[in-house]
C-alpha cells in the first residue's frame, strides 16, 4: 500500500484527525489529559469501563472527523510483539480516505528504548501489497506522522529499519512475480542492477557453467528455452580479506516437475519455488543499504524446470561440480540438484565461515511442520542454536530436524554415487538434506533451511498479508547482528 512515515510533521489541533496514543495494559489514560480535550477525556473514560481490556488496541470515534486509538503496552514485550502492535494499528488505516495519521511517541512508556522504531517497522511491513499487474490501483498516499520529543528514533535506526523493509519487500516482489515475467534471464538482469547498492555481482551463464562442470544445476534447466545461471553477490563491509558468511538460495523460477510432472492443481503456485533465492537477494540488499560491518556473499542458482524434447529424463546420470555422480530418479527433486553445485562452488571459491542455504525444497516439511516452522538441518550445533534463538526473536521460527549417517542408505544408488530421491519411502525432508550434506566437502559449518511452508502464505501472518512473506530476510539479518557483526 502507498504509505509514508513522516518524522517531522508538527501536530496542531486542526490536524488531530486520527491519532494513536499509548497506554498501559489496564488502559489508564490519566497521562493523556493534556493531549485531548476534557470532553474527550470524559467520553473515553466512560467507554473504557465497558470495553474489553484484553484487546491490544481500542478505537474511539470522537466524531465524523476524529478518531483516537489507544494502544496498550504490556510489560516485558518482545520486539516482535511491538512490531505486531504496529501491524495491528495498520489494519485500521483507511486508504480510501486521504487522512493523515499521527503517532504520539511521547506517550510511550516501555523498557524497550526503540519501541517506536519497532512499532513503525511492523506497521510498514504489514502495509506491503503486490498490485503491479492490477489495472486499477489505490493511489491514495497515507502519511503516518510521528510526533513527540521523547522516544525518538535515531537516524541510524531509521536507516536500519528502512534497509530491512527494502530487503524484505524486494524478496516479496520477486516471489510474487509470475513465471512468464521473472524467468531466469530476467532474474539475472535484475540482479545485475544491484551493483548500485555497492554489491559486487558476478553472473555465470550456461557457457561458463558448462566449463566449470555444474552439470547438476544445468541438467535441471536444460528443458527450458530460457537460460540457467549462477549469480554471486558480494558485500565487503569490513574492507579486508576475512572469510565471508555465505548464504545460498534455490532459484527455480518455475517448477513443472519436469517429466515427473506435478499435478495441475496448484501448479500455478510454483512461481514461488525461487523463494530461497529471493531471501538471499533481499538479505544482501539489506546488508548493503545499512553498510553492515561484515563480509558476506550471496549465491543463487537460477533455472526453470520445464518439459521439452531436451528435458532431463528419469534415469539420467549427471556429474556434479563436486565430481560426484547423481542418478536422477525423479526430475521433480530438482532443487537439491541446483543447491548441490551451488554449495560446493560457494565452499570452494569463498571458503566461508559458515554456509546457510534456503530452499522451498520438500512438501514433506509442510506435512511435518505446517506453516508455523521452517525445517532446520545442520552439521553444526553452534550455528543451529544461534539460528533457533534469532528465529524465536523475530518470530520466523525454526525446528531442528535430524541428520544421521543411517539415512545415507536411502539415497545410495546402484548406478551412481547417489540418487536424488528416496524411493523406499519416508523421511523425505531429511533425505533431501542428507543429500545436500554430501556436497559440503571441507566440513564447513552449514545449515539448510527448508522454507516450503513459510515462503508463501494463503491466509497472511502477523506482519504480512496473504502471498509472499519474505521469510528469512529478518531471520538472517538478526543472526548477523547478534552474533557476527
Amino acid at each position: 500500500m502507498p504509505i509514508k512515515i513522516n518524522y517531522s510533521k508538527k501536530l496542531t489541533k486542526k490536524s488531530q484527525i486520527n491519532i494513536a496514543l499509548f497506554v498501559d495494559e489496564i488502559f489508564n489514560i490519566k497521562h493523556l489529559k493534556n493531549l485531548i480535550t476534557q470532553a474527550e477525556f470524559l467520553y473515553i473514560s466512560d467507554l473504557i469501563k465497558t470495553s474489553d481490556l484484553k484487546k491490544k488496541l481500542l478505537i474511539f470515534e470522537i466524531n465524523s472527523k476524529k478518531t483516537i486509538f489507544l494502544i496498550s503496552i504490556k510489560k516485558n514485550l518482545k520486539t516482535f510483539d511491538i512490531e505486531s502492535l504496529g501491524a495491528k494499528f495498520h489494519s485500521h488505516v483507511n486508504y480510501d480516505k486521504k487522512k493523515d495519521y499521527f503517532v504520539n511517541i511521547d506517550t510511550i512508556n516501555s523498557n524497550e528504548k526503540n519501541f517506536a522504531g519497532y512499532f513503525l517497522h511492523g506497521l510498514k511491513l504489514k502495509s506491503y501489497e503486490f498490485n503491479l499487474y492490477k489495472s486499477k490501483k489505490n493511489k491514495a498516499l497515507v502519511f503516518i506522522n510521528v510526533i513527540g520529543k521523547k522516544n525518538k528514533i535515531s537516524t541510524q535506526d531509521q536507516i536500519r529499519f528502512k534497509a530491512l523493509e527494502k530487503g524484505t519487500f524486494f524478496a516479496r516482489d520477486l516471489v510474487s512475480e509470475p513465471g512468464n515475467i521473472l524467468h531466469p534471464d530476467e532474474y539475472a538482469k535484475r540482479l545485475n542492477t544491484l551493483k548500485k547498492y555497492g554489491l559486487k555481482i558476478n553472473i555465470y551463464d550456461k557457457n561458463r557453467l558448462k566449463k566449470l562442470g555444474m552439470n547438476a544445476l544445468l541438467g535441471v534447466g536444460q528443458g527450458s528455452v530460457k537460460g540457467s545461471y549462477l549469480v554471486t553477490m558480494e558485500w565487503n563491509g569490513l574492507k579486508n580479506n576475512s572469510n565471508p558468511l555465505a548464504f545460498v538460495g534455490k532459484g527455480v523460477c518455475f517448477d513443472t516437475g519436469g517429466y515427473s510432472l506435478k499435478p495441475a492443481k496448484f501448479m500455478e503456485d510454483m512461481t514461488y519455488d525461487m523463494a530461497g533465492s529471493a531471501t538471499v537477494v533481499g538479505l544482501m540488499i539489506n546488508l548493503a543499504m545499512r553498510k553492515a560491518k561484515i563480509n558476506a556473499v550471496g549465491v543463487v542458482g537460477l533455472v526453470e524446470n520445464m518439459v521439452s524434447g531436451n528435458a532431463q529424463r528419469p534415469g539420467d546420470i549427471v556429474k556434479s561440480y563436486s565430481g560426484k555422480t547423481i542418478e536422477i530418479l525423479n526430475t521433480d527433486a530438482e532443487g537439491r540438484l541446483v543447491l548441490a553445485d551451488a554449495l560446493t562452488f560457494t565452499e570452494k571459491k569463498f571458503k566461508p565461515k559458515f554456509m546457510v542455504d534456503l530452499a522451498t525444497l520438500t512438501g514433506a516439511i509442510i506435512v511435518s511442520l505446517g506453516s508455523e516452522y521452517a525445517g532446520l538441518f545442520s552439521n553444526d550445533d553452534k550455528l543451529s542454536k544461534q539460528l533457533l534463538e534469532v528465529g524465536d526473536k523475530v518470530d520466523e521460527k525454526l525446528w531442528r530436524m535430524p541428520l544421521h549417517k543411517n539415512f545415507d542408505k536411502l539415497i545410495d544408488s546402484k548406478n551412481a554415487d547417489m540418487q536424488n530421491i528416496n524411493y523406499v519411502g519416508g523421511a523425505g525432508s531429511t533425505t533431501a538434506a542428507q543429500f545436500l550434506q554430501r556436497f559440503i566437502l571441507n566440513k564447513t559449518p552449514w545449515a539448510h533451511l527448508d522454507i516450503a511452508g513459510m515462503a508463501f502464505s494463503k491466509y497472511g501472518g502477523a506482519l504480512n498479508s496473504s502471498g509472499a512473506t519474505g521469510y528469512g530476510v529478518r531471520l538472517l539479518n538478526q543472526l548477523i547482528e547478534d552474533h557476527y557483526e
